[in-house]
Formats: C-alpha cells, sequence, structure tokens
C-alpha cells in the first residue's frame, strides 16, 4: 500500500493570450501578482498563429506572454487558479461579453507541465468546480515531450524553450529549498 504524502510544490505559470497584449497586460500582472506574489519572469510577446479557434472572440493578430512566478505553489491549487483566472478574464471582457484575454495557467513540475481548462476531454482529469487538468507535456530524457493531444503551440521549440527556462528556475528553487531546510536541521558547530 503506497502512504499518501503532498508532492514537491510547483511553478506556477500562465500563459496570456490577447490581440490587446499591451492594453490588458498591466492589469493582468497586478490582479495575478496580487493574488499569487511577483512574476518571476514576464517573456517577451509572440505571434500567435497555431489556431484561429480564438480570432472570432479575441480579434486579432494575437500574441502570447508567458509568467512565471516566483513563489512555488501547492500542486493541490491548479483549481483555485483557474477559477482566479476565468474570474479575471469576465473582468476584461467587453461589453458584450467576449473576450479580450485569454489566460492558460499550469503547474510545471520537473516531470510535467499541466495545464488548467474548463473543457471536458477523455485525457483530462476533474478536479471539480467545472475544471479540469491536462497533462501537456511530459518531460523525459533531457526534453519536453509531446502527447497525441498536446495543443501546436506548446508543441513548438519557441514554447518548449521558454519552458526549459522556466523548469532551470523551478529547479534552482527546489534546491535552495532543500539547501535552506538542511541548513536548518544541522546542529550548530561545536567550538574548538
Amino acid at each position: 500500500m503506497s502512504e499518501p504524502h503532498e508532492p514537491l510544490p510547483a511553478k506556477l505559470v500562465c500563459s496570456v493570450l490577447s490581440a490587446v497584449l499591451p492594453e490588458v497586460w498591466p492589469r493582468v500582472v497586478a490582479t495575478l501578482e496580487s493574488r499569487f506574489g511577483p512574476a518571476e519572469i514576464a517573456f517577451p510577446a509572440r505571434p500567435f498563429s497555431h489556431t484561429g479557434y480564438y480570432d472570432a472572440e479575441l480579434g486579432t493578430p494575437l500574441s502570447r506572454r508567458v509568467l512565471a512566478f516566483a513563489r512555488l505553489v501547492p500542486q493541490g491549487v491548479l483549481r483555485e487558479v483557474k477559477l482566479i483566472a476565468n474570474a479575471l478574464e469576465k473582468e476584461l471582457a467587453r461589453d458584450d461579453g467576449r473576450r479580450r484575454v485569454n489566460l492558460d495557467p499550469g503547474l510545471l513540475t520537473q516531470e510535467r507541465l499541466v495545464l488548467a481548462t474548463g473543457k471536458n476531454f477523455t485525457h483530462r482529469v476533474y478536479l471539480g468546480a467545472g475544471i479540469f487538468a491536462d497533462l501537456t507535456l511530459v518531460f523525459q530524457a533531457g526534453s519536453w515531450q509531446t502527447l497525441p493531444w498536446t495543443f501546436p503551440d506548446y508543441a513548438s521549440p519557441d514554447m518548449q524553450d521558454i519552458l526549459s527556462d522556466i523548469r532551470r528556475r523551478y529547479r534552482r528553487d527546489l534546491r535552495e529549498a532543500a539547501s535552506l531546510t538542511h541548513s536548518r536541521k544541522e546542529p550548530p558547530c561545536p567550538r574548538a
């Protein structure tokens, strides 16, 4: 029998997709930072042309920025993070209800990237409150591995470079946390 235990915390990330990114970016960042602490890095905006799925609602041309937050979070918070992101999308929506921004929060660990979504599909696991976990990428043999359902934008080398950078930062954070924990447990050095 396995004994349940808490997994290592994860690096919180959020992809921000919009046709009016410069206009909404400051409010998106301020709101997310007020809830999750400071962003460690915000990657530069990049054109988004992997699908036309969002064009009618968000407008064109679309661009994307990716945020990674400094503070590690428990892996069990993914549902709450997505609910906060959904509320922010509604706050920023146009008068007719169409979104101006699409927020895709997720958790990055050493082994995987899991995004939160409100859409069910065969491989998605229900977290409650209408939110599902989407195993988007796995990290094996030194690189990100796509899955049959991985979105084309997350399969792109450009996005995987960003995620590899975030993963390096995450591993650094884990080492620093382990070092702090280890240093607290060591007895003081005896005086000679």
